[in-house]
């Protein structure tokens, strides 16, 4: 069976999320990012191009390491300001059957149990197709606001999101039983006490006694999205995440980012393919690849240098502001984003090493992933060649304006793909994990989360000391 390309879209409740100085363009309407309207109208145009989810980045913070401040992000609205992503979902779901969406929050700033609630209601609100992109956050300033000097240290960070998400999951998986819920109208019963339990959960960082407050949703616990591509994110991403977010400026990083990641699953005691793997992106195109070209060189006359600086600082951990222009990026210590460092710490396809003035004009359109330009068929063949050439699944598609890139991606890329067999033609019916895997709308049995379900290896539920639901 021929391997299928998946589609996100990558957008942020912001204005021109990754393509600083792009909202000055007379297309864009990013900058109507906080109308209900512009999210409904880009949710419909997603599905009518069978896009398999909207992926909603977020930051708690500004972008204040370059030049030790945060006037350049502000002057740029380099995601700043920046609304909050959870309550665009339910009108969006309200207007489509098939799209799914992942939300961004970080574990740093933010106790689990009232989070759990907000998951569990948008599951149910959007009949399973809610996913959570776990983050740790990496920007100092969202440390500061919250009333700490700085952020934990990076593999500190991810300890902590450990415990988080076992917090998550006793309450996603192993607080209410299936059948707990009876609504029993002659015995005034709505649920069953004894098969509604308290996690009894005692750790470093949290501590959380009760029941969860949500009912049992589709999928219990969400799909679960992640993007670390560290040392210890890896091997967090490999334990927990169903959908993996990679960004690589190179076919050849790609695939060594991709083989990395699958053997880390393997290691976690997961299959290989047991996480569908994303690589970021942009595509320009238009109806011939001359009319993309000049789309794209109009494009990157209103790019900013400046914005693009901002945001590389912010996700490498170092001001590059005290950089020359022409001064190559070196290896380095980093507590933020440290893939973000070593994508551009190895040689460019050409032998040349990546320069400031380098990862600049690299940013200014799209972030850390590549552009890629040229006409229906040729962008076709292009995400062909890297899906085949890397083994990853899909990609993660930023925007250059919106909804411009993404309508013209739906009208031009998608029936290219269609046509070459390597696009699905309709949606799998049910929620979007079963969408991504056709095995189910719950966490598999070898998954971390699938352990806390009652009776299983994780849970602190022991039906031998239960009583009326209360772990004594």
């Amino acid at each position: 069976m021929t391997r299928q390309i998946r589609l996100n879209a990558f957008d942020m409740n912001c204005v021109a999320h990754q393509s600083p100085g792009l909202w000055r363009h007379p297309d864009d309407r990013s900058w109507e990012y906080n109308t209900i309207d512009y999210w409904v109208d880009l949710a419909r145009l997603l599905e009518r191009g069978r896009f398999e989810g909207l992926f909603i980045a977020d930051v708690l913070g500004t972008y204040d390491v370059y030049g030790g401040s945060d006037e350049a992000a502000i002057r740029q609205g380099a995601q700043i300001p920046v609304n909050d992503p959870l309550l665009l979902v339910s009108a969006m779901a309200h207007a489509t059957e098939n799209l799914g969406f992942g939300v961004t929050t970080g574990t740093g700033f933010e106790h689990p149990y009232p989070f759990a609630r907000r998951l569990s209601t948008l599951d149910h609100l959007t009949r399973g197709r809610i996913g959570w992109n776990v983050v740790t956050g990496y920007l100092p300033a969202a440390a500061r606001n919250m009333g700490d000097a700085d952020l934990l240290d990076h593999d500190a960070r991810y300890d902590r999101a450990d415990e988080y998400l076992t917090v998550l999951y006793k309450l996603w998986e192993g607080s209410w039983e299936d059948d707990a819920v009876r609504r029993d109208r002659a015995d005034g019963v709505f649920a069953d006490p004894s098969r509604v339990h308290h996690i009894g959960h005692r750790g470093e960082h949290f501590t959380v006694p009760g029941i969860h407050l949500a009912e049992p949703s589709i999928q219990r616990s969400p799909v679960i999205y992640q993007a670390g591509a560290s040392t210890r994110g890896g091997r967090f991403a490999a334990e927990n995440a169903e959908a993996i977010f990679v960004a690589a400026p190179t076919k050849t990083i790609l695939r060594d980012v991709v083989s990395r990641t699958r053997d880390a699953l393997v290691a976690a005691g997961r299959g290989p393919y047991d996480a569908k793997i994303y690589t970021l992106a942009t595509i320009i195109t238009d109806s011939t690849a001359d009319a993309a070209r000049e789309k794209a060189a109009d494009y990157r006359r209103y790019a900013s240098d400046e914005g693009s600086l901002v945001f590389m600082s912010g996700w490498m951990g170092i001001d590059l502001s005290r950089y020359s222009l022409d001064d190559p990026i070196a290896a380095v210590e980093s507590n933020a984003i440290q893939s973000a460092v070593a994508a551009f710490a190895q040689a460019n396809e050409d032998g040349r090493p990546w320069r400031v003035r380098d990862v600049a004009a690299w940013g200014g359109i799209g972030g850390m992933g590549p552009v890629f330009i040229g006409s229906g068929d040729e962008i076709a063949e292009t995400l062909t060649d890297w899906v085949d050439e890397t083994d990853a699944d899909g990609f993660n598609l930023a925007y250059a304006v919106t909804p411009g890139t993404f309508e013209d991606i739906v009208d031009h890329v998608v029936p290219a793909l269609t046509a070459r067999g390597v696009y699905s033609g309709e949606y799998t019916p049910g929620s979007l994990r079963h969408k991504l895997f056709g095995r189910g709308d719950r966490l598999p049995d070898n998954h971390r989360g699938a352990s806390f379900r009652v009776g299983g290896t994780g849970s602190t539920i022991d039906d031998t000391v239960r009583e009326v639901g209360v772990v004594v």
